[in-house]
């Protein structure tokens, strides 16, 4: 008889979790000043945070969800990874040296060189509002398998695990910022690589090695490629589509870009970026394939598919066999892995969130009249506001408890970086000028344009379906719009 994890169990576990963390915490933020909390001094190793990197590239929902969907997709999200393999290889000889070379600590300086200030705030404003409704949303579906699966049992109301782990993640991150996030990141992706890899074992040890593998990696080439242009998953689709996330939700994204921005050199960060690429990648191989294994486990073993609303509901495969099938060991496993990959990101979109708006909206960094004691209390109450927000986005979206409103949030929060692509891009390729309320208009025009087009047409007898090329759309349209606008420009 298999024994399952108890929730005293994980109790123990994350609370041994946080402690690390909060030590971490605690020799990083010691004599910690406000040039560490937003550039670690510019001393951070850059190997190190390559390996953050991993665990910020990936949420909890991605660590649930992406084994899950091998089961509708087959092994089409490795296209989507090669997207990303492309768009890391634009930040590092494109976009890093651009930021290297002016300095920046907030990437939407350029914005701010290259147009004026005005336009550094309306990057700065798409980079806040997405990453504060994105970080909530995930926060948020995640933070609700620790209820299904503890604080429930515990008697423990949702509103209070989920202060509690604010609190925590405050905590460790508050003094330190930058400085921390890059040995804490770093840390966790370790955690979530263990996570993974203890799963793997454990199935294999209960599976036919030698025919899982040939399920796995001698399926016929459409288990890897979709050649249907109409499909969502089409190659080209996925492809494009990934490139273009990734260079704006990684190289155009203050979270994903301070820790980048905090290298010895550009020679260093471009060795960390590309080497992030390698290390994405080779883990995805090994999420889609645990989710074939997760997939051949159930059919071996008779397991039932969980079900939501009378489908097949594809996230629940991790959790239900970590939990219920494979010992305390992959319970532990799981937790652990999820805990890494949900605060990673968690933790250091705080640091970043108060990055952009001390720097990008109020200018504090450059304001003469302020004290360096008056800045320091500036930027920690913005962290602890920043925190207090994110709990509100959080207990409104339990409020509402609408799965299909999370979703809306999550494609709201995809199509607000249409518009930083195309202003990055559109300031890089031409040497032009617009107007700011011109670029505003436009900024604003493209997303809405992009949502009618992704779900307001419904051509009776027309099956396209448009993925992650919306983003490549919403860029494109913005490009467009600026370069018309242009023309009409006279300073």
């Amino acid at each position: 008889m298999v024994q399952m994890i108890q929730p005293w169990m994980i109790v123990l576990t994350v609370g041994l979790y946080f402690l690390t963390l909060l030590f971490f915490g605690w020799i990083t933020g010691k004599k910690a000043d406000s040039e560490s909390y937003f550039t670690g001094n510019r001393q951070s190793i850059w190997w190190l945070v390559a390996i953050g990197m991993l665990s910020d590239s990936m949420s909890g929902v991605s660590f649930i969800s992406v084994p899950g969907d091998v089961f509708n997709t087959r092994f089409y999200y490795m296209q989507l990874v090669l997207g990303y393999v492309a768009g890391y290889a634009v930040i590092a000889f494109v976009l890093l040296p651009l930021y290297y070379k002016n300095n920046l600590t907030s990437v939407y300086g350029y914005l701010k060189s290259r147009f004026g200030k005005g336009f550094e705030k309306i990057g700065a404003g798409y980079f806040i509002l997405s990453r504060l409704l994105g970080s909530a949303g995930r926060l948020f579906l995640t933070a609700a398998v620790f209820q299904t699966f503890l604080f429930d049992a515990m008697g423990i109301p949702f509103w209070l695990s989920v202060s509690l782990i604010i609190l925590l993640i405050l905590s460790y991150t508050i003094k330190g910022g930058i400085r921390t996030l890059v040995f804490t990141d770093a840390f966790q992706s370790l955690v979530l690589l263990g996570g993974l890899f203890t799963t793997i074992a454990l199935l294999l040890s209960q599976l036919p090695m030698t025919d899982l593998f040939q399920k796995v990696f001698s399926g016929p080439v459409d288990y890897w490629i979709d050649s249907n242009p109409m499909h969502k998953t089409y190659f080209w689709k996925h492809f494009l589509g990934g490139a273009a996330v990734c260079i704006a939700m990684t190289g155009l994204d203050q979270n994903m870009m301070q820790k980048n921005l905090s290298c010895r050199s550009l020679k260093e960060a471009k060795m960390n970026m590309l080497s992030t690429a390698v290390l994405v990648f080779i883990v995805n191989i090994f999420f889609v394939s645990m989710g074939a294994m997760l997939i051949e486990y159930m059919k071996v073993k008779g397991i039932p598919m969980p079900e939501l609303n009378g489908k097949v509901h594809t996230d629940g495969f991790f959790p239900l066999i970590a939990f219920k099938y494979i010992g305390i060991a992959g319970g532990l496993a799981f937790i652990l892995g999820l805990a890494a990959a949900t605060f990673s990101s968690a933790d250091s979109v705080l640091t970043t969130l108060t990055t952009s708006m001390y720097i990008d909206f109020l200018g504090a960094d450059e304001n003469k009249s302020i004290s360096p004691e008056q800045k320091l209390k500036l930027k920690n109450r913005l962290h602890i506001a920043f925190a207090f927000l994110l709990l509100v986005c959080i207990l409104l979206f339990r409020q509402l408890n609408n799965q299909a409103l999370i979703t809306t949030i999550f494609d709201i929060a995809g199509i607000t970086y249409g518009p930083l692509l195309g202003l990055f891009a559109f300031g890089i390729l031409n040497k032009r000028s617009v107007s700011f309320n011109s670029a505003l208009f436009v900024c604003l025009l493209s997303p809405t344009l992009t949502w009618f087009f992704k779900y307001g047409i419904s051509v009776s007898g027309f099956e396209y379906k448009m993925g992650f090329e919306a983003l490549l759309l919403n860029g494109l349209l913005t490009y467009l719009g600026l370069f018309t606008a242009s023309l009409f420009y006279r300073k």
